[in-house]
């Protein structure tokens, strides 16, 4: 018997090193794989290789392909090897329902199952196509949308006392949080709304394509609401920033025209609203499917097929997240009892004390109004 169970063992080691080399002699190609994940609980998408004690989104994907028998050991280990790139970088805590990473794997049989077998059930790849031998999923995407979905008693006036399960959004503050939003669209310099960029950083300006505030629905007897925000590319916590500052105005904190203000040269106390209502919906390839998607040989990285399963993913493991964590852990509301702690007027008051001063020190670095973002 302990033979039999011995043959049994060896047997099944040597099919499995048979597909192993059945693998080794398959073409590498570049593919995209379509990414949806639940990110609380992980520091990111992005790997740090060494830095083992934060968890990344990345960690358990090179572990499924690894294992799965897509790419060699030392792929995994070394991430350029097999031309990995993924299309944003989501922060802390951030999830996506839409990401894309390029990369060359050997196109095994049944790959998306065997990847998905090895991954947890909040991290999904939930389709793959062939692109082009250069493609590279960050330099390609024209456009990022991203969603962010919070509970509408942070848009309620902070001289109101407010029960947070009974506060439902009047249409007249919905229109209201929508035409400050809609102030955002088109380019601006936005190196108030992320760290260590300066006024006259080129790369701080940015361009916004929309964002809009849709209508409020109840879940678990808490009213929610959702933003969504479309743009070529954002900045690190910028969307979060943009999002705190609008939240700030309407409940009262701060005055319309800090939005101006935040968009020039000086520095301007921009709040930071929670990471847990951020998901990445969707990236846009508009001039490669214009290219390439209607040569006969590639498809256009449209994703209409698997639509239906982001929507089952994001109801199954995106929404409840965002909607229990703040019902347990209420980082919305903790959050906006910090926002009485800005200082919303002082930067411009400190603006003209710089000026008075650098006349009289004619220093020409006095006036810059630039530093380093507290985050």
């Amino acid at each position: 018997e302990e033979n039999g169970h011995q043959n049994k063992r060896l047997k099944s080691n040597a099919d499995e090193e048979d597909a192993e080399d059945q693998n080794k002699k398959l073409p590498k190609r570049k593919i995209v794989l379509l990414m949806a994940y639940s990110g609380k609980g992980y520091h990111g998408m992005q790997r740090n290789v060494g830095s083992s004690q934060f968890k990344t989104i990345e960690d358990d994907l090179v572990s499924a392909l690894v294992q799965s028998g897509c790419i060699p050991e030392n792929h995994g280990e070394d991430m350029k090897k097999m031309s990995f790139q993924r299309c944003a970088r989501t922060d802390k805590g951030v999830s996506a329902a839409g990401q894309i990473v390029s990369l060359k794997v050997r196109l095994i049989d049944d790959i998306l199952e065997k990847i998905n077998n090895h991954l947890p059930s909040h991290i999904r790849i939930l389709g793959l196509k062939r692109v082009t031998g250069g493609f590279n999923s960050k330099n390609k995407c024209d456009a990022r949308t991203y969603s962010y979905m919070l509970p509408t008693f942070a848009f309620a006036h902070k001289d109101h006392d407010v029960q947070e399960e009974l506060y439902r959004l009047d249409t007249e503050t919905l229109e209201r949080v929508n035409k400050l939003l809609a102030c955002y669209k088109g380019t601006h310099n936005f190196h108030n709304f992320t760290s260590q960029k300066g006024p006259r950083d080129p790369s701080a300006k940015r361009y916004i394509m929309e964002m809009y505030c849709g209508e409020p629905f109840v879940r678990e007897n808490v009213e929610f609401a959702v933003i969504k925000v479309k743009g070529q590319s954002f900045m690190m916590h910028q969307i979060r920033k943009m999002i705190g500052l609008v939240i700030a105005i309407v409940k009262g904190y701060a005055a319309e025209s800090i939005m101006e203000r935040s968009w020039g040269e000086e520095k301007v106390d921009v709040p930071k609203a929670p990471g847990l209502g951020l998901v990445l919906e969707k990236v846009h390839f508009e001039k490669y499917n214009r290219r390439f998607g209607n040569d006969g040989l590639h498809e256009p990285l449209e994703w209409t097929e698997e639509e239906e399963k982001i929507a089952i993913f994001k109801e199954q493991y995106i929404y409840p997240t965002i909607i229990n964590t703040e019902r347990e852990e209420k980082s919305m509301a903790n959050w906006l009892n910090t926002l009485s702690i800005h200082d919303f007027n002082s930067s411009a008051v400190e603006m003209q004390t710089n000026n008075k001063n650098s006349k009289k020190s004619s220093d020409p670095e006095g006036s810059d109004g630039c530093g380093d973002d507290s985050d």
